[in-house]
Parts: C-alpha cells; structure tokens; sequence
C-alpha cells in the first residue's frame, strides 16, 4: 500500500487514464474527484461489495428454477401439449 500526503488541489496519478485529486479536507473527512475512462468503474468500497453481493446470488440457479423453465419451454414448443 502506498500512503501519500496532499494538499487540497494535489492530484495522484495511476498509470496514464487514473488521477485522483484532493477537492477538499473538512475535520476527519477528505473530498476525492476522480477521472477515469468510462470503461473502468469507479465505486465506493461498500457499493461494490453490495454489487458483488447481488451478482453472486443473481449467478446462483436453483435447480426447481431450471426445471421449471424446462417444463415451459417443453410446452410451448407442443403448443401446450405434453
């Protein structure tokens, strides 16, 4: 882990797209602006956790759902019809 101090307005940069600046210091609170191409997303450690979370349980097939889509497509490739 690489620790830096900066001031207000100073910029670190990460590889030739990444540069994050300090907009502002208030007590215990530090204020980023960060541009990065828009193919990277850029996300707050607890959202990405919670999205992380949902495309896990969104990955995950019971296998009563896969049945169930069977039996459907079963029918209407029949017409209804067993």
């Amino acid at each position: 882990m690489l620790i830096l101090t900066r001031k207000i307005g100073e910029v670190v940069t990460i590889g030739d797209d990444i540069r994050i600046q300090v907009v502002d210091v208030k007590g215990r609170q530090v204020r980023l602006g960060i541009q990065a191409p828009t193919e990277w997303s850029v996300h707050r450690e607890e959202v990405f956790l919670r999205i992380q979370e949902q495309n896990l349980a969104a990955s995950t097939t019971l296998t009563s759902d896969l049945e169930s889509a069977a039996k459907f497509l079963v029918g209407r490739e029949t017409g209804g019809r067993k």
